[in-house]
């Protein structure tokens, strides 16, 4: 075949950063996949506006359905978000046999299953590298090049708009509130961001990478997820003077019987490579049994980066219909799926070191009262900073614990929450690596 036909739906950011690299590389995604990949048609609500893209005027349309009805298209690019109308779309474009290409995160993370069993149905192929990282080709990596091996951890900044926020927080002192205005000034956050600072959309990524790593949908609502929306320029100043910084992470590791998949700020050493990885970048560390330590680094969201996967995508599903393949990789990568379902552990089991800034009123025996309720409930105090009175009579007190068990220090800070001397709420943060 010297032509595969393309539909857009979505012609935003990354449709239009799609469309773009498509026509603008022309030459060398042809010479490479040994077909031309035209943009037959592309769906949007907004046709006028220009984009600063030339295309023929019978190429715009504002029915998506006349891609998914047009025999002559072999791709559907999804490209809208969302749940119903872009789960609607996908599904119909696979009832008519056609290849599917999304970035849709949030789709996949919480209707998967339905999508995966559609494409299996139908025989087609369903391609999201889009989905993880932006440009970043971590769904690749993992559905291909690394996969001889059992994947045993993960560990990824997966959010560009809460590590541009927590940058900005570090490097200039700003408040949270002040460093999300900044962002959403530069394009880099929605307005509001909340599913970017509540940790929701690093949890649909890690979702996705999960799923990848078993063959089956792993359940989004049973990953652990918590935001930045509590922190304040003086918890990255103490956790820089314990020797730490502060990320939004998102982590798996196998178990055994069962994993782990949470998202959260933690506290990472300074000397740490994710220490180092700022602004709106991202990064997946992962390490597998035979290859070892892997790390992917680059933009994790973006018209161009976010476009490149989706090109990518289109170009090697080109590749399988020029060699007359319907189906090459199932959408998780696995043809006989080794589970039937992944037990992800209760946040409560885990075990870690923490740091606690208590607000404390500026008396005698505070620290006393505070370690004794530490102390009842099993959690050893590694180090502590308490720092002068503030304006309204006030004292942080910071501690650094010894590994402890989450459930014991829910038990405790439940217990704290009568303590008069206390003025605010704790600020807890998990802490993630040993310096």
């Amino acid at each position: 075949m010297d032509q595969v036909n393309v539909g857009v739906i979505g012609f935003g950011t990354v449709g239009s950063g799609t469309v773009e690299i498509l026509l603008k590389n022309r030459d060398i995604i042809s010479d490479r996949v040994g077909s031309e990949i035209i943009v037959k048609k592309i769906a949007d609500l907004d046709i006028v506006r220009d984009r600063g893209i030339a295309l023929a005027s019978d190429v715009l349309t504002t029915d998506p359905s006349e891609i998914i009805r047009d025999p002559s298209i072999d791709i559907v690019v999804e490209l809208i978000g969302g749940l119903t109308a872009a789960k609607d779309f996908i599904l119909k474009a696979m009832q008519a046999g056609k290849h599917v290409v999304t970035a849709n995160k949030a789709l996949l993370a919480e209707c998967g299953e339905e999508i995966y069993s559609a494409a299996g149905k139908y025989g087609v192929s369903l391609a999201y590298e889009a989905s993880v990282g932006g440009g970043i080709p971590v769904i690749r990596a993992l559905r291909e090049g690394l996969s001889a091996n059992r994947i045993h951890t993960i560990m990824g900044i997966l959010n560009g708009t809460s590590n541009y926020i927590l940058t900005e927080m570090s490097k200039n002192a700003l408040p949270y509130k002040k460093a999300v205005e900044e962002a959403i000034r530069f394009g880099y956050a929605e307005d509001p961001p909340t599913l970017d600072v509540n940790g929701t959309d690093a949890a649909h990524k890690l979702a996705i990478l999960v799923s990848i790593l078993f063959g089956v949908p792993v359940p989004f609502r049973s990953i652990y997820r918590e935001g930045i929306e509590c922190l304040t320029p003086d918890d990255i100043r103490f956790a820089s003077e314990f020797g730490y910084c502060i990320k939004l992470l998102a982590i798996f590791r196998n178990l055994g019987d069962a994993i782990e998949a949470r998202v959260h700020p933690a506290m990472v050493p300074l000397d740490h490579i994710m220490a180092n990885v700022n602004g709106v970048y991202n990064a997946i560390y992962l390490e597998g049994d035979f290859v070892g330590p892997n790390l992917y680094y680059g933009y994790g969201a973006g018209k161009k980066p976010t476009g490149s996967s989706v090109v990518a995508d289109l170009m090697h599903l080109s590749r399988q219909i020029r060699c007359g393949v319907s189906t090459l990789i199932p959408p998780l990568g696995y043809s006989r799926p080794g589970l039937m379902n992944i037990a992800v552990q209760p946040i409560e089991e885990l075990q870690t070191s923490y740091y606690f800034r208590f607000s404390a009123k500026d008396t005698p025996g505070v620290l006393s009262k505070i370690s004794g309720i530490l102390g009842e409930n099993g959690i050893s105090i590694y180090s502590v900073i308490q720092k002068g009175r503030d304006m309204v009579g006030s004292v942080p007190v910071v501690m650094l614990t010894h590994e402890a068990k989450e459930s014991s220090v829910i038990k405790a800070l439940a217990h704290m929450k009568h303590l008069e001397v206390l003025t605010d709420k704790t600020i807890t943060i998990r802490v993630e690596g040993s310096k």
